[in-house]
């Protein structure tokens, strides 16, 4: 089938040349036009949508090379697309996993035409050499022009000139501004934590009408049809919602929004929970999804309610179906530090105790081979995953081999029939079947339990 979608990829020249702020003006800018918009992200990130969802108002989505194959790349574009899509774009545009994860191969795959984003603080004719570096390394691509981050009003000519020179466009240049977004240890805060977000992004759009052609974008953006064939997605809980509680709260935020989705079209409901706030679980659960996030910023308050504590290894002593990633994990131990590195008890399920390094541990993309029939798949099948932190465990479990494209190996994770729980992140799109055998147990488990 075919589907048409205007779009267009932000990409950058590398990581903190100002991708998120430029996007999230041009999303402001479109909304603000009464379009309809939708926004994507480049591989495995959870903050920057979080951003993006604050300017549209609605759920971004991720858009991975490396987790999917070309086809449902294309299903997803086209299923959360608007009448205009943003997608932004991973660290430098051509940094990817051996070709897979990089913002210029979804570019490629979805045919989407992108505008770079080039930070010009301490430079001048230099940035002639960026352009066409960028415009001739590899080809085919998709740029099209280029938008120039705090580029001074006197270059703008010179600059013009450049991009005439190279037979590409000029969509403006953004001026240093007062809006920046902090940084922590695994990256920027996230939208909820910034005071007055939504006024800061309402002055962030005016800037992009006021400094970038969104015209030109808009005029850009419109591309060619995208063809793909229709994924099927079983109905696994026929005859009544299998309801999975899903953490939600300042520490556990970290959840991609398809992966929920997909749980839904395969006839489950979500009811979120909080283990900050919340004395106990939802009632009538057949699974949970204690995913990422930031704990080891609240670890004492999250210790401090014991009542929810208790509740929840009453409920994974009784072997309800399980998916705790990174921080989900990591609170399940029997300890949890927070960002000194002080220790506070914590839920107990899982033997080990966390502790924070001083570097991101095993960073990247990974396929993981399963040692054991599990949760999620048989033993000899392989899972793409991602992780991301900076704590470690000393007993991160051993159920599951890990490599990355660089060769380096390591044993991780826990699991069993009924359980996944290890610091490698899932994204349930990479193999649809990951999902649906979750859902079976969930759905054995509400059967056995009604």
């Amino acid at each position: 089938m075919t589907k048409k979608a205007d779009r267009i990829l932000i990409g950058g020249t590398h990581s903190g040349c100002g991708k998120t702020t430029i996007v999230c003006a041009i999303l402001k800018a479109l909304c603000s036009r009464k379009m309809r918009v939708s926004s994507f992200k480049c591989g495995p990130d959870y903050i920057d949508p979080m951003f993006q969802k604050k300017a549209i108002k609605i759920n971004s989505h991720n858009l991975d090379s490396f987790f999917c194959d070309d086809n449902t790349l294309k299903n997803l574009l086209c299923e959360y697309a608007g009448e205009i899509s943003v997608i932004e774009g991973v660290m430098g545009f051509y940094d990817g996993a051996g070709g897979r994860g990089s913002a210029h191969s979804v570019s490629q795959i979805t045919r989407s035409p992108t505008v770079i984003v080039v930070d010009c603080k301490g430079m001048s004719d230099s940035i002639g050499a960026v352009l066409k570096g960028f415009l001739e390394y590899q080809k085919p691509n998709q740029i099209r022009g280029f938008i120039f981050n705090r580029l001074p009003e006197s270059l703008c000519e010179r600059v013009k000139k450049i991009c005439a020179e190279l037979g590409t466009r000029y969509f403006g240049r953004f001026p240093s501004c007062d809006f920046s977004i902090a940084s922590r240890h695994l990256g920027l805060v996230t939208a909820d934590e910034i005071v007055d977000i939504d006024g800061q992004l309402e002055r962030l759009g005016k800037i992009a009408e006021q400094y970038l052609d969104i015209d030109g974008i808009i005029e850009t953006a419109r591309a060619c049809e995208l063809e793909f064939s229709p994924i099927e997605i079983p109905v696994i809980a026929k005859n009544k919602p299998v309801k999975i509680a899903v953490a939600r709260d300042e520490a556990f935020c970290f959840c991609y929004s398809e992966n929920l989705d997909l749980l839904r079209k395969m006839g489950c409901e979500i009811e979120f929970f909080s283990p900050l706030h919340d004395k106990k679980l939802p009632d009538k659960i057949s699974g949970i999804i204690l995913g990422g996030g930031y704990p080891e910023l609240y670890s004492k308050l999250l210790s401090n309610n014991s009542e929810f504590r208790e509740n929840l290894l009453i409920k994974l002593r009784c072997k309800i179906p399980l998916i705790a990633e990174c921080g989900g994990f990591m609170y399940l131990q029997k300890s949890l530090c927070d960002a000194e590195n002080n220790s506070f008890p914590s839920v107990g399920f899982l033997e080990g105790e966390v502790v924070k390094t001083n570097k991101l541990q095993n960073f990247g993309y990974i396929k993981m081979t399963a040692k054991t029939d599990n949760l999620l798949c048989k033993k000899g099948e392989i899972i793409r995953a991602h992780e991301f932190h900076y704590c470690q465990s000393d007993n991160a479990g051993g159920d599951f081999h890990a490599e990355k494209a660089s060769g380096k190996t390591w044993e991780c994770a826990r699991a069993a029939e009924n359980m996944y729980a290890g610091f490698p992140h899932l994204y349930f799109y990479s193999d649809v079947k990951i999902a649906e055998n979750f859902v079976k147990k969930c759905v054995e488990f509400g059967e056995k339990n009604a």
